[in-house]
């Protein structure tokens, strides 16, 4: 074998022998470490979206309330929504959590920002301690039907949201107007979901509410304290009268709220007039009594003693309760 042939045959075998290994290592890691490495990033349960999740802008501009019922708990809400998001979103994509969607008319129409006019129905929970001097808070929630905050995260717009020049809801002032955003989970551990909560306080007119709700109940007190100056048994009968009047401007007062496991303000109240009229009532009894047997001695001391006692007993227990809702 010449020098020619020879490094024909020995040559490519030399080079084979050092490329071999590369082109094992090179298949292993195509078809074994690479998939296994993507595989791993692809379902990693802590991965998260490199674009992070989708923001939109909700607003809210109420035109109009009404059919406020403190016994149910509902409202009729008239408003303007918008949505403005940096990616394509409808009033489908959201829903009241606290009530529901009675009709709904589109105005503005684009792929990243909606208007709509919507009339809803909401629930609330009235608080009743303060009845009828009443403070309520009627919110709107808004938060995304299937999108937890991984996925959409919901800002309030400031600039659309706010309360109409004309809106007005009868019996009822407003008080104020707070806006704000909060999360909520359903489930433990469960990756929240992103709302937006527009609230409104009212309260009843105060002076609306003494001339129809406590003007009866200050006539009545005022004419049995009165009738503390008579002797004869007609005081009876009186203040026998001014008590089932009480009963029934109670009652009236009390059927248009509902039932509560706590004492209102008016049942305090009541208790305080129901007293004085009780006690009124015994001792106008107790001088009928004393006077048929003729013991005037005990009838002067029973008709000085509630002339004096009972009048200042009963303003004192009215300013300690409205000092105490004051505070």
């Amino acid at each position: 074998m010449n020098k020619a042939e020879h490094r024909a045959g020995v040559r490519p075998n030399g080079m084979m022998g050092r490329y071999v290994p590369c082109v094992l290592f090179v298949l292993l890691f195509s078809f074994v470490v690479a998939p296994t490495l993507a595989l791993g990033i692809t379902d990693s349960p802590d991965r998260q979206d490199p674009a992070g999740p989708a923001v939109t802008q909700v607003g809210v501009y109420l035109v109009d309330f009404n059919n406020f019922d403190v016994e149910t708990g509902t409202v009729w809400i008239d408003f303007y929504l918008t949505l403005q998001s940096d990616i394509p979103v409808t009033i489908d994509d959201f829903e009241i959590m606290n009530g529901h969607v009675t009709s709904q008319e589109t105005i503005l129409d684009t792929p990243y920002v909606k208007e709509y006019r919507i009339a809803a129905t909401v629930t609330v929970d009235p608080d009743l301690r303060r009845y009828p001097f009443d403070v309520h808070t009627l919110p709107v929630i808004l938060e995304p039907k299937l999108k937890n905050e991984q996925a959409m995260v919901v800002f309030i717009n400031e600039t659309v949201s706010g309360v109409g020049p004309d809106v007005d809801l009868p019996g009822w002032r407003f008080a104020g107007t707070r806006f704000f955003t909060s999360n909520q989970s359903y489930i433990p551990d469960e990756i929240p979901y992103s709302r937006a909560v527009f609230s409104y306080t009212i309260n009843r007119d105060v002076a609306s509410t003494i001339l129809k709700s406590f003007l009866p109940f200050m006539l009545i007190i005022i004419v049995s304290l009165f009738s503390l100056l008579i002797k004869a048994a007609s005081r009876l009968l009186l203040n026998a009268s001014m008590f089932l009047g009480a009963i029934l401007i109670h009652w009236y007062l009390t059927d248009a709220i509902p039932l509560v496991a706590y004492a209102t303000f008016l049942d305090l109240f009541m208790i305080i007039t129901y007293l004085t009229l009780v006690i009124v009532l015994v001792s106008g009894i107790l001088i009928v009594k004393f006077t048929e047997a003729n013991e005037t001695a005990r009838v002067e001391t029973v008709y000085r003693w509630s002339l004096l006692t009972i009048p200042i007993v009963t303003i004192v227990l009215y300013c300690l309760l409205f000092v105490w809702f004051l505070t």
